[in-house]
């Protein structure tokens, strides 16, 4: 009678968690081409308005390095004739969403000088412009620091080198595949690596400059060369290399 009873508490406990967060998204990269339905490529140095994308970062962005296959989306970081070339894709317009959890699991590629991301923005981008739209980024990792990822919120009062980041060594990181995640919410977004909370984001005052995660946002998956960020002095022998995503999930 008693085991009936913390059975039935048990279920119940688990239902309920099930009924408030539930997989709205997913992407598994099926099949042997990324969808362009749900995909955007974002092309060349970011020049005229935002050469170097913002960064001083030296890579040309292009449709060629990257390939899809068996459940996996493979960008590549490539060094010929002196220029360096990656991918940047994003869902803007295509798929955006307000508040939830968004994971993604992915395996790092490994060198001074690269500067890999999942990271999103606000979808009013065109609208009120970079810090304003806000910048919530999942997981950052630099070949430079080893071991290190980086957690990040951009806002109007803090963006660029912002104060509301956080370093978090794993000895591990570079080993396989781990999962990223935010939980985002009205009051607070969290951060975890493999389900363990690595950083917390959650002002006393929310108002336009310091919480502009009050609306819908958009993803972006990229792989830098570079940059103020990822460092300017960048290892040559160690193209190519790769940022692997296995899959990405958003519950709410």
């Amino acid at each position: 009678m008693k085991y009936s009873v913390v059975l039935f508490i048990v279920l119940t406990f688990f239902s309920c968690n099930n009924d408030t967060q539930k997989l709205v998204w997913e992407e598994n990269f099926d099949g042997d081409v990324l969808k362009e339905t749900t995909w955007n490529f974002e092309l060349g140095n970011g020049c005229p308005n935002l050469c170097g994308w913002g960064n001083n970062e030296l890579q040309i962005y292009t449709k060629r390095n990257h390939n899809v296959k068996n459940g996996f989306l493979t960008i590549s970081a490539n060094l010929k004739d002196s220029v360096y070339t990656s991918t940047r894709i994003t869902t803007k317009d295509k798929f955006e969403f307000k508040y939830g959890k968004v994971e993604v699991r992915a395996k790092l590629p490994l060198g001074k000088g690269l500067w890999p991301a999942f990271w999103m923005l606000g979808a009013n981008i065109n609208e009120v412009g970079w810090p304003n739209c806000g910048e919530i980024d999942v997981l950052e990792y630099v070949g430079k620091e080893p071991h290190v990822i980086f957690t990040s919120l951009h806002t109007p009062d803090s963006h660029g080198n912002t104060i509301n980041t956080k370093k978090t060594t794993i000895e591990s990181i570079e080993d396989g595949f781990h999962v990223y995640t935010a939980n985002w919410t009205a009051n607070k977004i969290e951060f975890f690596v493999d389900n363990n909370l690595v950083y917390t984001f959650s002002p006393d005052i929310k108002d336009e400059q310091t919480w502009p995660f009050n609306q819908s946002f958009f993803m972006i998956i990229n792989l830098a060369i570079g940059g103020g960020f990822g460092g300017l002095e960048v290892d040559n022998s160690i193209f190519p290399q790769d940022f692997v995503i296995d899959y990405i999930r958003v519950y709410q």
